[in-house]
């Protein structure tokens, strides 16, 4: 069972079958580099404050009150208490309303993703049915949660050996895409340029791997950090310039694939060295796996110009 704090408790319902469940938020923003807001002269942290738009006076938090604007400047106040008095089945239970293939989701429709475990050991059997039904026929539940005093449709999938819940966003909420992309003009591509562009894009194919995801930005920001509090000064002007435009597409797709080949000659596989060779200085190696076996021990690849001189005496 996770260690945090549950962020919503309630019961999980497909007809007649139901169990109890507690839902974890399944992200996270604390890790990210956060700032505050300072006194420039003081250096002292800033505390804003509620003020009467009227009287402009302070407000205390004990006066702070939710009002609905029926009308310009004319509000119906409302307490939390006559909030949560608003009952409605979702406010504790997750009702299943319906499925659909997962792979008919929209996926502009996506928000806030949770994660689903069973909050008590009675439970778990139904959830597991509830789970391996829906994994077994490739489809997601369609339900209904209150979340922050707001209902939200969620969509649950299997995940692991648990659920994975997603509030998603409701129609009035997506800008509808014809307002962007109906200007963008109708172009009939020269074949030769788009398979050169497919080459491109199969040279760069990959497995989708989240572990190798890196924020360049925020590393710079941190070693930013790290400079000012050594006294370092930095620099205050744009380190980098904007790309160039494209002005012959043709011949910048061919630049990119020869200096896509370019770099991956540098991994090209060679025999191990003879001994006695003297490693020139700041010279580095690599250890890569034979290609389409299972090597017990890597194959020592040397840099770039060695590897080339090689192949020039070899021809």
């Amino acid at each position: 069972m996770a260690s945090a704090r549950p962020y919503w408790k309630g019961y999980l319902r497909l007809s007649l079958v139901s169990c109890p469940i507690a839902l974890y938020t399944a992200s996270s923003s604390t890790e990210r580099v956060s700032f505050r807001q300072i006194n420039r002269n003081t250096g002292n942290r800033l505390r804003q404050q509620m003020v009467d738009e009227v009287t402009r006076e302070p407000v205390d938090s004990g006066d702070k009150a939710r009002g609905y604007e029926y009308a310009k400047n004319s509000f119906i106040l409302v307490d939390d208490e006559e909030l949560e008095a608003v009952e409605v089945e979702s406010n504790h239970t997750i009702e299943i309303d319906s499925f659909v293939p997962r792979a008919d989701v929209d996926e502009r429709f996506l928000d806030s993703p949770y994660y689903l475990v069973p909050n008590d050991a009675v439970g778990v059997e139904a959830f597991a049915v509830i789970r391996e039904a829906m994994r077994g026929k490739k489809m997601a539940a369609l339900g209904r949660v209150v979340l922050a005093k707001r209902e939200r449709v969620i969509m649950l999938q299997p995940w692991d050996r648990g659920l994975l819940g997603t509030t998603l966003r409701y129609p009035y909420e997506i800008r509808d895409a014809r307002e962007y992309f109906d200007d963008i003009p109708d172009v009939k591509l020269v074949p030769d340029m788009l398979k050169l562009a497919e080459h491109i894009l199969a040279t760069k194919e990959a497995d989708f791997d989240p572990s190798k995801f890196v924020d360049h930005y925020e590393e710079a920001v941190v070693a930013m950090l790290k400079e000012k509090q050594a006294g370092v000064s930095v620099p205050r002007d744009h380190a980098a310039a904007p790309p160039a435009n494209v002005i012959n597409l043709m011949d910048a797709l061919k630049r990119s694939l020869a200096g896509h080949q370019t770099a991956a000659s540098f991994a090209a596989p060679a025999a191990a060295p003879k001994k006695g060779k003297k490693r020139i200085a700041g010279q580095r190696e690599m250890l890569l796996p034979l290609p389409g076996k299972k090597a017990k021990e890597p194959v020592l690849v040397k840099p770039a110009a060695k590897a080339a001189g090689r192949r020039k005496k070899a021809g």
